[in-house]
């Protein structure tokens, strides 16, 4: 299952800070929750909630602060949540029923959020999905939904003679934020160190393909572009999703499709930027296809145990949207 296609509201690399929500429902009978729920502060995940534990879990140090300020913070979402599992037990079967599906294994997904930039504008996104696809997305500029796929015109119609669009606008623009503004705080001595990354670029001697990969790197946003000859290169580049680590740090990859004989006539160079870095690090490609290092030794980390094929398209047998907008930060 893939993820889906976050919105282009912002750049990753210019946001100052993010909050991210991603829930996520699925047919029972395998090894896997029926109802997963996960907080992400700057990627870094803040609290975990499932059907089988049944509460709401902190999974990094300094949530503990916001005891003092809302002693019922754990509790309050805990019981929003556990009413969330409930409704997208129901969700998973109506779309199934929505798709002419009797059998198989099926996910609803939800994923929505914000960001603070530098700037001091505020965004944010909302969208949903099912089986990995593109459902329906909130378009924050109008306040109206967009069906990605016919099946969700029900949705939309639906949704369109409410003002759930509205109220979820005012939400992720306001309340998301007030809320992510309190999260860089109560975490403002883990959020602000900065990792530089640790940058390679290798290349399969059968393959086309030059991977220039960064890793061990702190905060999130990066950036990785690459050159030819000096100028900045746009074609045949593929930039992958950023990454998380299981240290909190996070990784990310681009890969370049070039021939062994521009690699030859030309010079192509990696450009990695990040707020860890004094200054952008720049990598050229060897004409041998091999290894260049930041570090001088070669390190590729694959994907990491950490799941995140997860979002949300709450809808009850009726196709009315579920709305966690009261309950949850």
């Amino acid at each position: 299952m893939e993820h889906l296609k976050k919105e282009k509201y912002f750049s990753s690399f210019s946001a100052s800070h993010s909050l991210q929500y991603i829930y996520t429902a699925v047919t029972p009978g395998i090894n896997f929750p029926e109802f997963t729920a996960v907080g992400l502060v700057d990627g870094e995940q803040i609290d975990y909630y499932d059907s089988e534990i049944r509460k709401m879990i902190l999974k990094t140090e300094w949530m503990e602060k916001i005891d003092a300020d809302d002693p019922d913070y754990w509790n309050r979402n805990t019981q929003n949540l556990q009413r969330a599992q409930d409704v997208f037990k129901v969700d998973v079967r109506a779309l199934m029923q929505r798709f002419n599906q009797t059998d198989g294994v099926h996910t609803v997904q939800w994923m929505y959020g914000c960001e603070l930039h530098d700037d001091g504008t505020r965004r944010g996104y909302m969208q949903y999905g099912y089986d990995g696809e593109d459902f329906i997305s909130l378009d924050l500029n109008t306040e109206t939904w967009t069906a990605a796929n016919p099946k969700a015109v029900i949705t939309k119609q639906k949704w369109e003679k409410t003002n759930e669009a509205k109220l979820r606008t005012a939400y992720l623009e306001h309340t998301c934020t007030e809320w992510l503004e309190k999260y860089v705080e109560y975490s403002r001595s883990t959020l602000k160190r900065k990792v530089h990354a640790e940058v390679s670029l290798f290349q399969n001697d059968s393959s086309s393909q030059v991977v220039c990969h960064a890793t061990g790197f702190f905060p999130k946003a990066v950036m990785i572009s690459w050159q030819k000859n000096g100028e900045d290169l746009h074609e045949d580049v593929e930039l992958r999703e950023t990454l998380p680590n299981q240290d909190g740090t996070f990784q990310k990859r681009s890969v370049l499709t070039v021939s062994p004989e521009e690699l030859k006539k030309n010079k192509y160079t990696c450009v990695v930027q990040h707020s860890g870095l004094e200054r952008e690090m720049k990598l050229q490609v060897s004409i041998t296809g091999f290894l260049q290092s930041s570090t001088h030794l070669f390190t590729f980390l694959y994907c990491c145990g950490f799941l995140l094929h997860v979002f949300e398209n709450p809808c009850d047998p009726e196709g009315e949207a579920f709305l966690i907008i009261s309950g949850k930060p």
